[in-house]
This record gives structure tokens, sequence and C-alpha cells, in this order.
């Protein structure tokens, strides 16, 4: 899945045992989805937990 705010997507790499055999492996980003307010309109977006918790800070000092 992809962050509708940021464009966080999933990333790419390798599992490195002690013997440093390389398996594939991929970090995927903390996606939700989500009811948000931007500029007066009600949005249904999938937002990763950092966009989300962004704002929830910028509403609660508003």
């Amino acid at each position: 899945m992809k962050c509708d705010l940021c464009g966080k997507s999933s990333l790419f790499g390798h599992n490195v045992s002690h013997s440093k055999r390389r398996t594939n492996r991929r970090w995927v980003p903390n996606i939700h989805p989500a009811t948000v307010t931007i500029n007066g309109q009600t949005k249904h977006l999938n937002l990763c937990t950092r966009c989300l918790r962004t704002h929830h800070k910028v509403v609660k000092t508003a």
C-alpha cells in the first residue's frame, strides 16, 4: 500500500543470517484508512501513522 498524503510505500532489502545468506524481505509502512478534514472537505484516505500524527497535531493547535 501507499500513503495518499506523503507517498510512502514499501522498501525492499535482504534478511542476512549469521552465515551471511541473503533472503529477500520488505519493509511495509503502517498504513490505516482514515477520514480526514482538509480545507473544510471530508476525505477518506489511506494514511501512514506519521501523517495521521502530524495531522492530529495541526488540528489540535489550530
